[in-house]
């Protein structure tokens, strides 16, 4: 994309950086201003780039999105927010990009967890928040990091001490509900040593197109277990950027589910660094319908000996959908007994859908065991037919077979009420006759 926009940007930065949190931290400002320059000279990402050849943002240049002030509780539909907030969780409401303490729901909290807006986070713990935002991705990755990191208004942290196993999940909710607007949120996770929490973060927004570019790092401690659920259900008219920073310390385990359904056009970014015997598993499934893009990037570095990853995207793509997937796994010369696999399988039903999938294995040590496997293709027609044999018609075995496939992701879910809310943004996407829940 051309530096056009980026200068738009950049001339309206002097009027929004006032408002920004954490302005009277130096080294927070020096971080802003190091983003700013990068992202000034760079504009957003460009397909002339190799990890986004098959993903064009140039659309995004066609507006001016800027961040917008709070939003009180009044101003939300509250029917709406309750199809989103789940039961049985603590919730974290952020609207338009901003904390909202009345929506959100942290009762019973253990007091020695901390969860905090960032804003507040960088007002009580900037010391904290200095040993840990930009430390699991810096502004080089790409310039819609330096534009996250210049931009963000507000977002998360959460800390939990080692040894703690939380008994609930914490949920993240980002809601949109204003035109144009950029939310644009930065959320720290620190799991301490020995400590167990689960984090579901859900964006959802109102029927206008907007922008989305969050950024969440994640620090893993030593024997910790962190399970992180997405589920991306923005806007039909929006954009979204959401990327997934991870460190994982020895024995550390992560597990992430990816659920991309939403957006005009959206990416989501997931890195893990591994430490020795670090585990690291990561599971998505994205729908696209109409003229949907939705890109999945994915980069598991094996930095020591050990290690374990496990890998496996599916996506379904109709009428004129497009679906990336790149996914990059690197083991590094000193990563020797690293294990290994990762698969990327997608289902189009439609001549004018299309996938473009494009793992990668970069191998530096010689004593591993690495694999990965790609399928792209359409339903199985035996299958079809075999069904039809057991006296159902033709398009009601065509639907059996679709959400068989999608309901592989769907039955990692764990938790109950997050389970039953994917699956139903799984039958709105695709709400074809014949089709009921008790096949998933």
């Amino acid at each position: 994309m051309t530096t056009a926009t980026a200068s738009r940007y950049a001339a309206e930065y002097p009027t929004i950086a006032p408002t920004l949190p954490g302005q009277s931290l130096p080294w927070l400002t020096a971080l802003r201003q190091e983003a700013l320059a990068k992202f000034s000279a760079q504009g957003f990402p460009s397909p002339r780039e190799e990890e986004w050849r098959y993903t064009n943002v140039s659309v995004i240049e066609k507006k001016l999105f800027s961040p917008a002030g709070s939003v009180t509780a009044g101003d939300i539909d509250c029917e709406w927010l309750k199809s989103y907030q789940l039961p049985d969780t603590w919730s974290v409401v952020l609207v338009d990009g901003h904390f909202s303490a009345e929506l959100s729901v942290l009762d019973g909290l253990p007091e020695t967890v901390l969860v905090m807006s960032m804003a507040e986070a960088l007002a009580k713990q900037p010391d904290t928040l200095e040993s840990y935002i930009n430390q699991a991705v810096n502004n080089d990755e790409h310039s819609f990091i330096a534009f996250n990191t210049a931009w963000f208004t507000d977002g998360l942290f959460v800390h939990v001490p080692a040894k703690l196993v939380l008994e609930k999940p914490i949920q993240v909710l980002h809601l949109a509900t204003q035109a144009d607007v950029l939310t644009a949120t930065r959320t720290v996770i620190v799991a301490g040593d020995m400590a167990d929490i689960k984090v579901i973060e859900t964006f959802a927004g109102l029927d206008v197109a907007y922008l989305s570019a969050a950024v969440t790092e994640v620090s893993v401690g030593a024997n910790a277990d962190v399970t992180l659920y997405k589920m991306q259900c923005e806007s039909e008219k929006a954009y979204h950027f959401g990327g997934i920073y991870v460190k994982q310390a020895k024995d550390a385990r992560f597990t992430h589910h990816n659920f991309a359904f939403g957006g005009l056009l959206a990416r989501c970014d997931i890195l893990s660094d591994l430490d020795q015997a670090s585990e690291c598993e990561l599971n998505g499934l994205y729908l696209g319908v109409k003229r949907q893009h939705i890109d999945n990037h994915t980069r598991i570095n094996h930095l020591k000996p050990h290690g374990i990853s496990r890998e496996l995207y599916k996506g379904v793509l109709d009428d004129r959908a497009r679906g990336v997937f790149q996914g990059r796994v690197i083991v590094a010369e000193d990563a020797q007994k690293t294990d290994s696999q990762m698969n990327n399988r997608n289902l189009l039903l439609s001549n004018d859908a299309e996938a473009d999938t494009k793992p990668q294995l970069e191998i530096y040590a010689d004593d591993v065991k690495c694999g990965h496997g790609v399928t792209v293709g359409q339903l199985d027609e035996k299958s079809i037919f075999y069904l039809q044999s057991r006296c159902i018609d033709e398009e009601t075995a065509r639907n059996m077979l679709t959400f068989a496939f999608a309901n592989e992701m769907v039955d990692k879910i764990k938790i109950k009420s997050l389970h039953d809310k994917v699956l139903e943004q799984v039958l709105v996407r695709f709400p074809q006759e014949g089709v009921e829940k008790s096949w998933l």
